[in-house]
């Protein structure tokens, strides 16, 4: 695709404003998931900064933005709290090199077996998630060190501010769009409260972003066997989790912008972007749901924008800390609000009864274990609820035609799929002492699919042989003949009709 001077400008100036416009939302997410994971704020801040770059520059996913995540650092705060900070260092690197190993293994394509209940479940999951991570904002620590809600004046004063910058954000786009309204939002909000020196927490408040370019040191750690079996379960989970968020996150913004990025790509990618963090005192990352929307929704479609979002955030580290410390938290809460409003599928709600029970059943048990546990577990529990849902429905749709050819034989015309769910169905289906001497099965209009289904057959031809009759096998593949054990010799060959497919069997190893 070809594009003009004016085309390629506009291009980049959204790519640099959206940029920017996520550079400044990274900065509290950042520093809350390192106290979150139990780590310091600039441990979180050079992970957002390294994973970023390096993924916007060599990724999958054009415009999708990586950096330190809440998933990841809910897993890390029991390493951390164990074992210290430079164990976290060391899973970190090895959690890299296992991404990239699933690149490189084209394990990226198995997110395709991810139904779209599930893939509904996880956003809308996550935009709980998002949300509920905002209202620690609307808290303030006491004299006792215990976390209370705001009242009286400072909440007025905190829901006014949101409420301002969300109304920017909505508002603004109607009279131009030469500017990403979340940026303007957050200026504008900011000049607001220095301006009148309005008395409410800024980012300055909850850490100081200042500090120094990251510097290269090995993970001071054992190289043993016993630091491996310390490390090794943290990494595997961390890894998951990263993967599958990272690859969801592609999906959702290939919808949002209707194309395709590539998912083994972005597992290389993300895999690079950990190990090297892991080396630079960082504490890992992923994609970034919450500030991919911040960017696409601000215009941000190109590598360019999560280079300029990295590359600010660098620059708030080492010289402009103390602006960014000024930011008011109520301008950076109120991006995420219409983040969450933005992320959360609506249309999810008004289909709920319209779709199948299954599906949406699955869809909220997503959305559910997305906000109490983690998404990995989410993903992995929508998975199997649907495939076992896929399964049933289909053990039912095995069913047979019968009756007596001019030979005086029956004949039993399968339909539908044989595997282990409809292995019961399909031996209740025959009569062995009721038949006639001589039967045939004809699997013309059905397939074997697994081991259970080859293990069915050969018991039905048991079952016939025992009873003293004839049984006849036809149609069947010619894998499915070499893989039976005791019907080998009953199955008819027919070269020009016997159909052609594999098995999924363990006879197969």
């Amino acid at each position: 695709m070809t594009f003009t001077k004016l085309e390629r400008f506009s291009r980049y100036k959204n790519d640099i404003l959206s940029g920017l416009t996520v550079s400044l939302a990274l900065v509290p997410e950042a520093v809350a998931f390192a106290f979150v994971a139990g780590v310091g704020p600039l441990t979180g801040l050079y992970a957002a900064f390294i994973v970023g770059l390096i993924t916007s520059a060599i990724g999958g996913r054009p415009g999708m933005i990586s950096g330190a995540t809440g998933a990841l650092a809910v897993v890390m705060v029991s390493l951390v709290a164990t074992h210290g900070e430079q164990y976290l260092f060391a899973t970190v690197v090895l959690m890299g090199i296992l991404q990239m190993l699933a690149g490189v293994f084209k394990l990226g394509k198995f997110i395709r077996l991810v139904p779209h209940p599930v893939m509904l479940g996880f956003v809308n999951g996550l935009a709980i998630v998002i949300f509920l991570a905002q209202l620690e904002q609307f808290k303030i620590v006491g004299a006792d060190g215990v976390k209370a809600w705001l009242s009286g004046e400072p909440l007025y004063l905190m829901l006014g501010l949101v409420a301002l910058t969300m109304a920017i954000i909505v508002l603004l786009p109607r009279l131009t769009k030469a500017v990403p309204s979340s940026l303007a939002a957050i200026v504008g909000v900011s000049l607001l409260v220095i301006g009148f020196n309005l008395d409410t927490r800024t980012v300055g408040d909850v850490a100081s972003i200042a500090g120094g370019l990251p510097s290269f040191s090995l993970p001071s750690v054992p190289m043993t066997w016993e630091t491996l079996e310390i490390i090794f379960p943290y990494a595997v989970i961390l890894a998951a989790i990263g993967l599958i968020e990272s690859l969801l996150t592609v999906s959702v913004i290939d919808e949002l912008t209707d194309t395709t990025g590539q998912n083994n790509r972005e597992c290389v990618a993300q895999g690079v972007a950990n190990t090297v963090t892991g080396f630079f005192g960082g504490m890992g990352g992923c994609a970034m749901i919450g500030q991919s929307m911040i960017n696409v929704n601000s215009g941000g479609r190109g590598r360019l924008s999560g280079l300029v979002a990295a590359l600010m955030l660098l620059v708030f580290i080492l010289f402009a800390s103390s602006l960014i410390e000024q930011i008011p938290l109520a301008a950076l809460t109120g991006v995420m609000f219409m983040v969450v409003i933005g992320t959360f599928e609506w249309s999810s709600l008004r289909i709920l009864n319209k779709i199948p029970v299954s599906d949406a059943f699955v869809l909220i048990l997503v959305s559910a274990v997305t906000v109490w546990t983690d998404l990995a577990m989410a993903v992995i529990v929508g998975v199997i609820v649907s495939a076992l849902v896929f399964a049933w429905e289909h053990a039912k749709h095995i069913s047979v035609d019968m009756r007596m050819n001019e030979a005086g034989s029956k004949v039993y015309e399968l339909h539908g799929p044989l595997f282990f769910g409809s292995v019961s169905h399909f031996m209740a289906l025959f009569d062995a002492k009721g038949d006639p001497e001589d039967v045939i099965v004809d699997f013309r209009y059905s397939r074997v699919c697994d081991h259970s289904g080859l293990e069915a057959i050969d018991t039905l031809a048991e079952r016939y042989t025992k009873a003293g009759k004839k049984i006849h096998l036809r149609h069947l593949t010619e894998e499915c003949r070499s893989l039976l054990s005791r019907a080998q010799d009953l199955v008819e060959v027919n070269v020009m009709e016997d159909p052609h497919y594999h098995v999924a069997s363990d006879k197969l190893g």
